[in-house]
């Protein structure tokens, strides 16, 4: 036997173990002379040492000496043991921790035999601490201990450990909701929703080795099962239906319903005849059921059952972190429903417009046999009639049927462009004298109103291919629109080229419109307030007609103004045919084939000037609403 000290005269053998707390008392009781390292009096003074200052020490550890690894250990590293305390004071390692010893030995083999100290962080160990298998996460350090009293010259390993399995499960969980928060986002039904969050829980099967979502049915009385994950298939322990409102069957729904908290359902093998094992080989012997809330209580949108895993303790943490699933879960299958929601107002409107295109085209349709019918006597009468007081009833009737059939035109027109029924043929033009051509037919009624007309129509470098019929209406109306509200001063006509497009400017001198109006100009059917022009005539639709003509040449109209200064309209339209793919072209038309239809427009215009007609019909109209109208007529 190796020599050790003798313990000076009527010294108690334990001295050197004084205090220790609660460990310090178990080891001077314990028996040591029935372990291979002897009694106490006769421990090297290594051992001796390395006890002393290990039960003094706050941290966790244990000291396993000797070629056997006999156990001695501290008061912190108590809760390590679980129930092994006190029991395993005394044991050789292998018998302590039986369940571990393949992957603890080497660990120690290694530093007891001359190899450097072990070190692991966040190492896995399933230990059986409080009567299962649990999972378990620590950050070890294992070192040598000299002792010169051995031939080896190392008595022992002194481990120092801290476990981390509370921190390795938060961020696991914390993944875990990550995944599941960021992939039902693409969902668009509640289903789906489900179906994404199954799938995000199967990566994690280790805190859920299995899952079901149901939903709710409409009637409340039902729940459906939507999805599941660790599952292959719906059987006996996810049934495809579920009544609420019945207690027993497989799962508790009612008490969820009722009470909305979380309900543990135990002893899972007792209940079915197969539970899936999950990533361990013993499955789950218990499950949560959780209500997945709607925002009304008692009415959860479904529910959640989640399997436990056998390897964890179904504490406070875990029942949070369960929580916290059926949550994330909640929002996105509220987030789908608001989608599938929002989705069902907008087909709702969507039909709606097409009802409304539909009556338009309908109404315009049936408004325009009549007026024919009226509007074809009315020329014959007119050029019969004699009598210059009939002859201007005539003309009143004419106009104003004119104008009726002028607005019928336009809501036919969008109802033909809304339901893309319009036939677009493009052909080169020399756009500045067309435009030069279409403007100058108002030189008259602007001379009469005593405002100047300037056209700047330069010719442009390229023909632009246009539709010339809709180039009639977007400049005809522009022009007319700027003779309506301009009473003094001027309006410009203006063709350039920009780049790679170009621009049609009608620019004027007229009442203006508020700022605050500008962003709804090009509304349908908007009214602008606050203003003077010469008629209140007008449907409040012309404006957005014209830019739905001008966007049906790829180009696009903007619109500057300020209130009592004027108004600038640039109407952009790209050069060569890259833009018309697709498109139909056509060759160009000659000149006096085009029909320009001005009469119309201009015969408005004279309208409302003050000696046009009677009273009423066309003098200028106070402050009052201006219609954001522009005549146009598409060939029936």
């Amino acid at each position: 036997m190796a020599h050790t000290e003798s313990p000076a005269a009527g010294a108690s053998p334990f001295a050197f173990l004084a205090g220790g707390g609660e460990m310090g008392e178990r080891i001077r009781a314990f028996d040591w002379a029935k372990t291979p390292l002897g009694p106490a009096e006769s421990w090297s003074p290594a051992l001796r040492i390395v006890v002393r200052m290990m039960l003094a020490n706050r941290l966790p550890m244990l000291l396993w000496w000797g070629p056997q690894y006999i156990s001695i250990y501290n008061d912190p590293y108590r809760p390590v043991l679980g129930n092994k305390h006190p029991w395993g004071l005394g044991l050789p390692v292998k018998e302590c921790w039986r369940e571990i010893w393949d992957v603890l030995q080497p660990l120690i083999d290694t530093p007891f035999h001359g190899g450097p100290a072990t070190w692991d962080e966040d190492l896995m160990l399933v230990i059986d601490r409080y009567g299962f298998n649990e999972e378990t996460h620590w950050l070890i350090a294992y070192s040598p201990v000299p002792d010169e009293s051995v031939p080896s010259g190392i008595g022992g390993v002194l481990a120092t450990v801290h476990e981390t399995t509370e921190k390795v499960l938060s961020e696991r969980r914390m993944t875990a909701l990550r995944d599941l928060g960021t992939r039902p986002a693409e969902a668009k039904t509640a289903e789906a929703a489900c179906a994404i969050a199954a799938r995000a829980l199967e990566t994690h099967e280790r805190d859920i080795p299995f899952a079901l979502f149901y939903l709710v049915d409409a009637d409340g009385a039902h729940a459906r099962l939507a999805s599941t994950a660790g599952i292959a298939a719906v059987g006996e322990l996810g049934p495809r239906l579920l009544e609420l409102d019945v207690k027993g069957g497989p799962w508790p729904l009612a008490d969820a319903v009722w009470t909305m908290q979380p309900q543990i359902v135990v002893d899972l093998a007792d209940c079915f005849s197969a539970v899936p094992a999950g990533p361990w080989p013993d499955p789950p012997t218990t499950a949560v059921v959780l209500p997945i809330g709607s925002g009304k209580p008692h009415e959860p949108a479904g529910f959640l059952v989640a399997g436990v895993s056998s390897r964890l303790r179904l504490n406070d943490a875990y029942l949070g972190f369960l929580g916290l699933v059926a949550s994330q879960a909640g929002t996105a299958i509220a987030n789908a429903r608001a989608y599938e929601e929002e989705q069902r107002r907008a087909e709702s409107l969507a039909e709606l417009d097409r009802a409304k295109t539909t009556f338009f085209s309908n109404v315009s349709h049936e408004f325009r046999t009549p007026l024919t019918l009226i509007l074809g006597p009315l020329d014959d009468a007119i050029a019969d009639a004699d009598e210059r007081v009939q002859r201007e009833r005539l003309l009143t009737l004419q106009r104003n049927a004119l104008r009726l059939q002028k607005l019928v035109n336009m809501l036919l027109d969008f109802s033909r462009i809304e339901a893309r029924r319009v036939q677009i043929s493009f052909q080169p033009v020399d756009l500045a004298e067309l435009t030069r051509e279409l403007a100058s037919n108002f030189q008259s009624a602007c001379e009469k109103a005593g405002v100047e007309l300037v056209l700047d129509c330069a010719p442009l470098p390229k023909p632009v291919y246009v539709d010339a019929e809709m180039w009639e209406k977007i400049v005809l109306n522009l022009v007319s629109n700027a003779f309506k509200f301009t009473l003094e001063g001027r309006i410009e006509v203006m063709v350039r080229q920009s780049g790679s497009h170009a621009e049609l400017v009608v620019r004027d001198t007229g009442v203006g419109i508020p700022a605050d109006q500008m962003p709804r100009l090009f509304e349908r059917f908007h009214r602008v307030e606050g203003v003077t022009g010469r008629t209140q005539e007008g449907s409040g639709i012309g404006l957005a007609l014209v830019r739905e003509l001008v966007r049906l040449h790829g180009g696009d109209v903007e619109a500057t103004s300020l209130a009592g200064k004027g108004t600038s309209f640039v109407v952009k339209v790209p050069v060569g045919t890259a833009h018309l793919q697709g498109q139909r072209i056509v060759p160009p038309t000659a000149p006096n084939s085009m029909v320009l239809r001005t009469g119309h427009y201009v015969e408005e215009a004279l309208s409302w000037l003050p000696d046009a007609g009677a009273a009423g019909d066309g003098a200028p109209a106070s402050v009052g609403t201006l219609h954001l109208e522009l005549g146009a007529h598409l060939p029936v």
